[in-house]
């Protein structure tokens, strides 16, 4: 893999604010950045630095080797942004509007007409291409942002927020799309939902207060989890005490949780001392004291849990 975007000591200070402070991380051709952190902790302007939309007041960033300060139109021949509520031009049709871009972007006259169509092809916007982009859903709205991201086929995408505002199909179909141009870009995303991490990025960044606290893969964020590897059981109410004492019982379990219970059920959360495997030892003892239960898992842990753990005070 070759590396696509480089950002080393990035800051970006408003006044007395500092909120991008001396980040440094890279992203090869191939890989799925996700940029994690609540709201205020310095995604979005990171991304506008990036994409040269906002200078740094010190540090650099470059994308495919060229500098965001020092050779903006180059950077941006190779980028494509889709920022937070991108605004539209409502009163221009999703075909005007692609044309325009894919003028601005340079494309040739000869070669717009079938960039655009690939691009709505892959966005799925083919049948509102002649509508007036203001009558359109936020769904689609968010869909024509992001086909006006890629129609020029860019080698690197920084997506902020790709899915907002998308229905479950539609988030399911854009990952699908993000997944396949990984192949031959990088790709960084700005994103709030953590199950777009498990289900699309190869890596995780999470940045607190302006700094990254965290830079893995999904999986080496969940081993993170105090969750790693815990045992969900649930069972019926008549022996749900001894259920609970049995996993109590079990030396490898650090604590058990109650879970959700209803009117026939309740569940049990079973969390190992260090992330340890305890699947096997929950099974023997339940058969051990002869219990039957409804259903038991083993958990890969939580990225909400790590999420808060890492950024806690925000």
């Amino acid at each position: 893999m070759s590396e696509m975007l480089r950002i080393r000591n990035l800051t970006k200070r408003f006044g007395a604010l500092t909120a991008v402070d001396d980040i440094s991380l890279a992203v090869d051709r191939g890989e799925v950045l996700g940029f994690l952190g609540p709201n205020g902790a310095g995604k979005s302007t990171t991304m506008k630095m990036v994409t040269g939309f906002l200078p740094p007041t010190s540090g650099t960033a470059e994308l495919c080797g060229f500098d965001v300060t020092r050779d903006p139109i180059e950077v941006k021949r190779r980028v494509g942004y889709l920022p937070e509520g991108a605004p539209l031009y409502e009163d221009m049709t999703p075909l005007a509007f692609l044309n325009f871009v894919g003028e601005v972007r340079g494309i040739p006259a000869a070669e717009r007409a079938g960039a655009i169509e690939r691009a709505a092809g892959l966005i799925h916007i083919g049948e509102v291409m002649l509508q007036p982009i203001g009558t359109l859903s936020k769904g689609y709205k968010r869909r024509v942002g992001l086909a006006q991201a890629i129609v020029h086929d860019p080698e690197v995408l920084i997506l902020d927020e790709p899915t907002d505002g998308l229905d479950p199909n539609q988030k399911h179909e854009v990952r699908e799309l993000i997944a396949k141009m990984a192949e031959d870009k990088a790709i960084v995303i700005s994103t709030h939902l953590l199950e777009e991490v498990e289900a699309v990025c190869t890596r995780a960044a999470i940045i607190s207060r302006g700094k990254i606290v965290v830079d893995g893969t999904p999986d080496g964020l969940l081993a993170r989890s105090r969750y790693r590897n815990a045992v969900s059981v649930r069972t019926g109410l008549a022996q749900a005490d001894a259920v609970a004492g049995v996993l109590r019982a079990v030396e490898a379990i650090e604590r058990v949780e109650a879970g959700a219970r209803d009117s026939q059920s309740a569940e049990f959360v079973a969390v190992p001392a260090n992330g340890a495997v305890i699947l096997p030892l929950v099974a023997q003892a339940l058969h051990a004291n002869g219990l039957a239960v409804y259903e038991i898992s083993a958990e890969r842990g939580r990225l909400d849990e790590v999420f808060r753990t890492l950024t806690v005070g925000e």
